[in-house]
């Protein structure tokens, strides 16, 4: 049996389709709802803060559609369509959805699609846990009209700014600046070297100097921890102490 659990949005305008996908997601063992939705408008804002697997979701909504919503999604980010019109299925194709489901479906229509996608996060999830992510020593990013190289290994922490990212180094009193979300910069990064402590930072953290109670101190740099990075903070802390 899968031990993954995959993280999921439901979307959907109509509340009793709504609440009825609500309820499958929940008695899904592999699953984990961690919200629900009324608008892919509404869900767009959840998704720039919180890194999710899967999304349930309707294809016909006012203001932006199904279909026009996934094509806006991390690539990281999988659907599984539900509609009442069989004629999107084409274009649930295009735009690479693991599923589509006709409404009205019942749990065991349901559960099918499901598997699918636990299936394929198997697949992808076993890839990157095979793969040494520590052997990763430089990214590629845009700053200025030019690409630069960066050690990781000169990074002290990656600080948010809405749509743009500040990276500290190193010897550099200077931050660079580049046109990224920190969500996106974190799949990018080896996570035996850098985490993120909270919803504006990703810290280096064989660079921590000093931890503090809920603070990290690096480079004379004060860094809360927010309660929700806390417990995966706590048990780096709990494994690498004497």
């Amino acid at each position: 049996m899968s031990n993954i659990k995959i993280t999921c949005v439901v979307v959907d305008d109509e509340p009793m389709a709504l609440n009825l996908v609500e309820s499958y997601v929940e008695k899904t063992p592999f699953l984990v709802l961690k919200k629900k939705c009324s608008s892919a408008i509404e869900a767009l804002e959840f998704i720039k803060e919180e890194s999710v697997d899967l999304l349930f979701l309707d294809i016909q909504m006012p203001d932006l559609t199904g279909i026009e919503f996934s094509k806006m999604l991390p690539k990281e980010t999988r659907v599984i369509f539900t509609t009442a019109f069989d004629h999107y299925a084409l274009e649930g194709f295009k735009v690479e959805a693991l599923d589509y489901l006709l409404k009205p479906f019942d749990y065991a229509e349901f559960l099918v699609a499901a598997n699918k996608a636990n299936t394929w996060f198997e697949l992808i999830k076993g890839k990157k846990e095979n793969t040494v992510s520590s052997e990763k020593e430089f990214l590629f990013v845009k700053s200025e009209y030019k690409q630069l190289r960066i050690k990781l290994a000169d990074v002290l922490y990656f600080e948010g700014l809405k749509d743009y990212i500040k990276i500290w180094l190193k010897d550099n009193p200077k931050p660079i600046l580049t046109l990224m979300s920190l969500k996106s910069l974190e799949g990018e990064l080896p996570a035996t070297q850098f985490m993120r402590v909270h919803r504006s930072f990703i810290v280096s953290l064989k660079n921590v100097d000093v931890i503090e109670r809920s603070q990290i101190i690096i480079n004379k740099q004060r860094i809360t921890v927010s309660e929700q990075y806390k417990p995966k903070f706590l048990e780096f802390i709990n494994n690498n102490s004497l």
